[in-house]
């Protein structure tokens, strides 16, 4: 189930900066202007054509390189201008940069698959908000890599907002950091229950012995609470350092999902209708106790005082290091189509 929270403020662009950076690859380089979206912080580097019909896909796979490390050390460019239009090219894209795309597993958020392994971003309601998350953090497996195409822009709102999960992590009181570096998380997810999404969606199949084995090889407890209701748990790490830097990254979905995180409303309303252990998704402390409200505020402070945002516009590619950095989804009023593809598997256990 996507969580919701209240709207992400959205910064100005105050100036944009094209500033030539110095490479090996000079000549590659001349095709494009490099500088950042925000003049007041590194999160995103804009890159724009700086040619005439100059196309994205085959500039971005001669230059893995380059965008490696405007990646590491920016964690999210944003490509404008360029002219990719569909579902493919934007695949296209990722494959040229990240490798192959990634099919959308254990999800928390419903999706439409449009083609290959892209889908729409989420087909969450436009009056609600996304809570800052890094893709798939509560799983043993995640994306080092997701990506953003945006298609068709909202009128009003629907921004898709940021926050650097290693300053994230500076941020939180370090008590409570350390709290959680000792339990970890508790994940608990309940399905099929008439609110959030069924098991059957979540893990593609219809099966309950394919969602057995599934569960077996993700490290996930499960329980079976009738024929169509299912239980999982499991404990993970709330802090993981990142595999190229060794920057340790506040890196898992304990405000994601939990309940609190919805909103007192909702919130409030799913406690009425369902005991604590049946709700569609919470958190907790690794070894099970309730994690305070003060730290849950603490947390989402922190979130706050690192996000950014900007308005989307037609074409728009934004590629993220998934690891490095946490996205949102603001409310928004009219036509909204941004597509997401992630990439570049990775195990907790390399």
């Amino acid at each position: 189930m996507s969580n919701q929270s209240n709207d992400f403020g959205l910064k100005t662009v105050k100036s944009i900066k094209r500033k030539a950076v110095t490479t090996a690859n000079t000549s590659q380089e001349t095709l494009v202007k490099i500088g950042p979206l925000f003049s007041e912080g590194k999160l995103p580097l804009l890159v724009q054509p700086g040619v005439d019909d100059l196309d994205l896909i085959s500039w971005a796979t001669n230059n893995q390189q380059l965008i490696d490390n405007y990646l590491l050390q920016y964690g999210g460019i944003l490509f404008r201008g360029f002219a990719l239009r569909i579902a493919n090219d934007f695949e296209a894209f990722i494959k040229g940069v990240s490798g192959n795309t990634l099919e959308y597993h254990e999800q928390s958020s419903p999706r439409s698959l449009i083609s290959g392994n892209i889908y729409t971003s989420t087909d969450y309601p436009a009056d609600q908000s996304i809570f800052l998350h890094n893709e798939s953090s509560y799983q043993q497996n995640w994306p080092l890599r997701i990506a953003f195409f945006c298609q068709t822009p909202p009128d009003q709102g629907g921004e898709t907002p940021l926050a650097d999960v290693g300053k994230v992590y500076k941020r939180i009181n370090p008590d409570i950091r350390e709290r959680f570096r000792q339990k970890g998380v508790l994940y608990v997810r309940n399905y099929g229950d008439g609110v959030g999404l069924p098991w059957q969606t979540v893990f593609q199949t219809n099966n309950r012995a394919e969602v057995e084995a599934y569960c077996r090889d993700a490290g996930l407890q499960y329980t079976w609470k009738g024929e169509n209701r299912l239980r999982t748990h499991h404990v993970g790490p709330a802090i993981v350092p990142h595999p190229r830097t060794g920057q340790e990254l506040w890196f898992n979905h304990a405000t994601f999902f939990h309940v609190t995180t919805l909103g007192p409303e909702v919130s409030q309303a799913l406690l009425k209708q369902f005991a604590e252990e049946d709700l569609p998704g919470n958190t907790y402390y690794g070894d099970g106790t309730p994690i305070e409200e003060s730290t849950l505020e603490n947390l989402r402070h922190s979130y706050a005082q690192e996000t950014i945002a900007f308005p989307w516009q037609k074409g728009d590619v934004l590629l993220l290091d998934n690891m490095q950095v946490a996205h949102a989804r603001n409310p928004f009023t009219g036509p909204r189509r941004i597509l997401t593809g992630m990439s570049m598997p990775f195990s907790a256990s390399h």
